[in-house]
Formats: structure tokens, C-alpha cells, sequence
């Protein structure tokens, strides 16, 4: 699939707006106080990532001025559901953010509001997952492993970002909020070399045999192209990238994603605060990359069926 930049923002940048929204809920609820210069940093980067993307994510459409349409098509279509979620989420998360803000409280009543906006967030996150892993037409995207991979990717982004904060504004937050920052860019690594062992090895589900129904007569091969030049389709799904740069480019992705801020997450607790910041700085600096080059691969590894009308032998 070609890898469209504002698809590759809208679900990078909202996944991280969307973790940063489930850290502020699960701070508040292991008794964080609403630090208030903290809470506006927070919820600032929170709301602006989060609003960037869903805009950007309009750029891909052909007629972006109707995308309000898609909200009516919530019972059949994840994309729908998406952007039902998407603005349910922002009535409580913007409770939550005056309260804590505004009037200095996020306990009682107020916390109950900030973990439904944390788990509307979540839901949010899944129906986008969900977009792409529903499309059986897509057998790269179509397997447990996608949602799982964007579930982890928000509460690992976003869990670098609330800590960046927490140190920047000098706010106390033990040793548990890091620990668990390690322990999900662990998993994030593992799922991401799950999912991509599961492409790499998966057998095929369609081929130019199956497609034709001509496989009982042996191989099937095109004997002239269907089209004289480049379509749309071939432009959008038909896509393709050399395996040894995919190799390297997944390395950058492993590598810069979630190795080195895991790294760097780990080493904070044994130095000073300004160290610390400035760890966790670089941190953020090589994971929004490393997170853009998986996502990027993610699209362009991904395979249609409607390729085998253009001469791919299997998909």
C-alpha cells in the first residue's frame, strides 16, 4: 500500500495523543496531584497531537468536506466507529483537563470522568486498529497482531511524553510510572517482531491460481498487462519496497522505537534530574522517528489482493 504522509501522521500522532490522555487518568489515579503547569503542558500536547491527527487523516480522503458523513455508518464500519469515539472522548477528556487545570482537582468524581476519558481513548485507538485489520482484502493487516501493535505503540508514546513532562516541571513520580514505560516498549518490541514474522512466514491466502480458478492447469502468469500505464490502484495498493531496505528500515523502526527509549527510560532512576531530563529528551527524539518509520513500513509492506490482476503471483 503506498505509505500516504498524512495517514502515517493521523495514526501516529493521535495514538500518542491518545496514550498521554490514558497516563494523565492513570496518574490521577495512583494519586497524582493536578499539578497545574504540568496538567496544561499535558493536556495542551494531548489535545493538539490528538486534533493534528484527526485533521491530517482528512487530507486521504477524495472529498474531505464530506468525511462528517462516515459518522452514520457506525454500524458497519470501523472507520465510522472511529470517528463516534473520537468525539465522544473529547467530552469527558475535556472535564477532566477543566478540572484539573482550571479548578486543581482530579480526585472522586473528577477521576471517574478522567478514566472514562482514558478508556474511551483506548476504544478510540482500537477502532483505528481495527480500520485496517478488518480488511480481509489485506492479509499483512488482517491478523491480531495489528490492534495489539497500535494499542501498545499509544501507551508507549505516551507514556515517554508524560514523563517527559513529569520531569520538566519537576513533579514527582516514582519508580512505577518508568517501570511500566520499560515493560511496554519490551512488549512493543515483541509484538512488532511477532507481527512481523507472522508476514513474513504466513502462506499466502490468494494467488493468481486461486483468483482465476485456473490452478488445476499449472502455474498461471500474465501474458500482457491489463493497462498500459500506472492506474490509481497500482498507485495506492500496488506499492513495493526492495526486502533488503524493508530489513534495514525494520531495524531503524526496533531499533529507534523501542530499544533505545526503553534503554533510556531504564537509566533515569540512576541519575540526577537534569540528566534525567535530559535522557528522556532523546528519548522522545528517537522514538517519534522510529515510530514514523514503523507506520510507514506498516503501509508500505502491506500487499492487496487486487494486485494479482497486475502480475503479483501471491499475496
Amino acid at each position: 500500500m503506498h505509505p500516504a504522509k498524512s495517514v502515517i501522521y493521523f495514526t501516529t500522532a493521535s495514538g500518542a495523543g491518545y496514550g498521554l490522555m490514558i497516563w494523565l487518568a492513570l496518574l490521577a489515579a495512583f494519586g497524582q496531584g493536578p499539578h497545574r503547569l504540568f496538567g496544561v503542558a499535558g493536556f495542551g500536547v494531548a489535545f493538539f497531537l490528538i486534533i493534528s491527527g484527526l485533521l491530517s487523516s482528512t487530507a486521504h480522503l477524495g472529498r474531505p468536506e464530506r468525511a462528517w458523513r462516515a459518522l452514520s455508518q457506525w454500524r458497519s464500519s470501523w472507520l465510522s466507529r472511529e470517528g463516534v469515539l473520537a468525539i465522544l472522548t473529547f467530552m469527558p477528556a475535556g472535564v477532566f483537563a477543566f478540572f484539573w487545570v482550571v479548578l486543581g482537582v482530579n480526585g472522586g468524581l473528577i477521576l471517574v470522568v478522567g478514566l472514562l476519558a482514558a478508556v474511551l481513548s483506548l476504544l478510540t485507538v482500537y477502532t483505528t486498529s481495527m480500520i485496517y485489520a478488518s480488511l480481509k482484502t489485506i492479509p499483512a493487516w488482517s491478523n491480531s497482531w495489528t490492534s495489539i501493535n497500535y494499542l501498545l505503540m499509544a501507551l508507549i508514546s505516551g507514556g515517554i511524553l508524560a514523563l517527559m513532562l513529569l520531569q520538566v516541571f519537576g513533579v514527582e513520580y516514582g519508580a512505577v510510572v518508568p517501570a511500566s514505560v520499560v515493560l511496554l516498549c519490551a512488549l512493543g518490541a515483541m509484538a512488532k517482531l511477532a507481527y512481523w514474522r507472522t508476514i513474513d512466514v504466513s502462506p499466502a491466502r490468494s494467488t493468481a491460481q486461486s483468483a482465476t480458478g485456473l490452478g488445476q492447469f499449472g502455474k498461471v502468469h500474465m501474458v500482457e498487462s491489463p493497462h498500459s500505464e500506472d492506474n490509481y490502484l497500482l498507485k495506492e495498493m500496488g506499492f513495493s519496497i526492495a526486502r533488503k531496505h524493508a530489513n534495514a528500515l525494520r531495524r531503524v523502526a526496533l531499533l529507534c522505537g523501542f530499544v533505545l527509549p526503553m534503554a533510556l527510560v531504564a537509566a533515569i532512576g540512576t541519575v540526577g534530574p537534569v540528566m534525567a531530563m535530559a535522557l528522556l529528551f532523546v528519548a522522545v527524539l528517537f522514538g517519534a522517528p522510529g515510530l514514523t518509520v514503523e507506520r510507514w513500513l506498516f503501509f508500505a509492506e502491506a500487499k492487496h489482493v487486487v494486485t494479482l490482476y497486475y502480475g503479483q503471483s501471491d499475496v
